[in-house]
C-alpha cells in the first residue's frame, strides 16, 4: 500500500507540471484568436500567481480540515475544471475569471504534497518527485503543440490535459483510504491552533528561509524567462537557436534533480543546497566572461539549471527538521507563497531594468539573487548549529 501511495504521489507531481507551460506555448495562437495584445498573457499569469499565493498561505488551515489526500484530490479536480474552462472560454475576461480557481487549486495541492513528502519520504524521493514535475512541465507544451499542428486548436490541447487531470482525480479519490492510513503528525494534531503569519516569522530562522526562497525563485524564473532574449540581444545568437538554448536551462533542472536523487540521502539537504548554489554562482561567473563564444554562455546556462535542481526540493525536505513537524505545513505553505512572489514579480522587474538600462545586466541580476540566497541559507545554518 505504501508503494502504491508513493506511485500516486509521483503521478500527482507530473500532473502539477502538466498545466504550468500550457499558457506560454498556446498564447501566440490564443491572443490572435481572442483579439487581445500579446502582453495580456501577463494578466492571466499574474492572476494565477496571486491566487496560488493566497491558497499557499491558507494551506495549513485547509490541510488540517481535510487532510492531504482529500486536499490533493479536490485541488486536482479544481485544476481539471479550470483547464476545461479554458478550453471553452469565449473571451479574455472568461480566461481571467477561470484563472482564479486554477491558481487556488495549484497552490493548495503543491503545499500539501510537498509537506507530506518532506514528513514521510527521503530526500531522494523529494528530488525525483520534483524531477517528475519537470517531466510534466516539458510534456505539456508537446501536447499543446500536437493539437495546434493537428488543426484541433488550443482548445483541444487544454481539453486533453483536463481529461488527464480528471482521470488522475478519479484515482486520487479511490486512493483516499491509503492516505488516511498514513496521516502525518501535523494532520493528526487537529486540535492544534492554526499558525498565523506573525507566529511563523517569529520562529528563529524562519524569515531567513522565506527570503532565501524568494531569492531562489526569482533567480530561477528570471534565468529561464530571459535566457533567450539575452542570447539574441547580448550574444548575437539567432532567435531560432536561442529558443533551443533557453530550453537547455530547464533540461539542466530536470536532469539535475534526477541525478540529485542518487546522492541527496548521503550528502544531506544542507550540503545539497550549498553545492547547488556553488554551481549556480560558477555558471553566472561564466556568463560574465566577456567573450563572443556563445557556446560558453550556453554551458553557463546549463550549469545554472543544474545548480538550481537540488535547491527547491532540499529546502522543502529540510523544513520539518529545521522547524519541527508541527510547524512544517504552515512554513511550507508560506515558503511557496514567497517563492511565487519571487517568480511572479522579479522577471517583470528585470524586463523594466533591461529596457531602461541594458539586457547585459542579466548575469548581475542573477548574481544578486544568488548571493542573497547564499547569505540567508548560511545564516539559517548558523542558527541551526547553535540550536544543536
Amino acid at each position: 500500500m505504501v508503494h502504491l501511495l508513493l506511485c500516486m504521489i509521483y503521478v500527482a507531481f507530473i500532473s502539477l507540471g502538466l498545466p504550468d507551460s500550457l499558457l506560454g506555448s498556446a498564447w501566440p495562437v490564443m491572443h490572435a484568436e481572442l483579439g487581445v495584445p500579446l502582453s495580456y498573457a501577463g494578466i492571466i499569469s499574474f492572476t494565477i500567481s496571486v491566487c496560488t499565493i493566497i491558497s499557499s498561505l491558507m494551506s495549513e488551515w485547509v490541510n488540517k480540515k481535510l487532510g492531504t489526500g482529500l486536499v490533493t484530490a479536490l485541488s486536482v479536480l479544481l485544476t481539471a475544471a479550470a483547464l476545461f474552462g479554458f478550453s471553452v472560454a469565449e473571451g479574455f475576461i472568461d480566461l481571467c475569471l477561470i484563472a482564479v480557481p486554477y491558481g487556488l487549486g495549484a497552490g493548495s495541492v503543491d503545499a500539501a504534497l510537498n509537506n507530506y513528502v518532506a514528513l514521510h519520504y527521503s530526500a531522494r524521493h523529494m528530488n525525483w518527485l520534483h524531477c517528475f514535475w519537470g517531466v510534466g512541465a516539458a510534456v505539456g507544451p508537446y501536447v499543446m503543440g500536437a493539437y495546434l499542428t493537428g488543426g484541433m486548436g488550443w482548445q483541444g490541447g487544454y481539453r486533453c490535459i483536463a481529461l488527464i487531470q480528471i482521470i488522475l482525480t478519479v484515482f486520487l479519490f479511490i486512493s483516499l483510504p491509503i492516505w488516511k492510513g498514513r496521516s502525518s503528525s501535523a494532520e493528526a494534531a487537529k486540535d492544534r491552533r492554526i499558525h498565523r503569519l506573525s507566529d511563523i516569522v517569529r520562529i528563529r530562522g524562519a524569515i531567513h528561509i522565506l527570503i532565501a526562497f524568494l531569492g531562489y525563485a526569482a533567480l530561477e524564473a528570471t534565468a529561464g524567462m530571459w535566457a533567450s532574449s539575452y542570447f539574441v540581444l547580448a550574444k548575437g545568437v539567432s532567435k531560432e537557436v536561442a529558443a533551443g538554448y533557453a530550453s537547455m536551462f530547464y533540461i539542466g533542472i530536470t536532469g539535475g534533480r534526477f541525478l540529485s536523487g542518487f546522492v541527496a540521502g548521503r550528502v544531506g539537504d544542507r550540503n545539497m543546497v550549498r553545492i547547488g548554489l556553488g554551481v549556480i554562482l560558477f555558471g553566472i561567473l561564466l556568463l560574465l566572461i566577456p567573450v563572443g563564444v556563445h557556446q560558453l554562455a550556453l554551458a553557463a546556462l546549463i550549469l545554472i539549471g543544474c545548480g538550481c535542481a537540488p535547491i527547491y526540493p532540499s529546502i522543502i525536505h529540510s523544513t520539518p527538521v529545521n522547524f519541527g513537524s508541527e510547524n512544517s505545513q504552515a512554513l511550507v505553505g508560506i515558503q511557496m507563497a514567497f517563492a511565487h512572489i519571487g517568480s511572479a514579480c522579479m522577471p517583470p522587474l528585470f524586463g523594466l531594468i533591461a529596457r531602461n538600462i541594458d539586457i547585459r545586466i542579466y548575469p548581475f541580476f542573477l548574481l544578486f539573487f544568488g548571493l542573497l540566497t547564499v547569505v540567508t541559507t548560511e545564516k539559517l545554518n548558523r542558527i541551526q548549529r547553535r540550536k544543536a
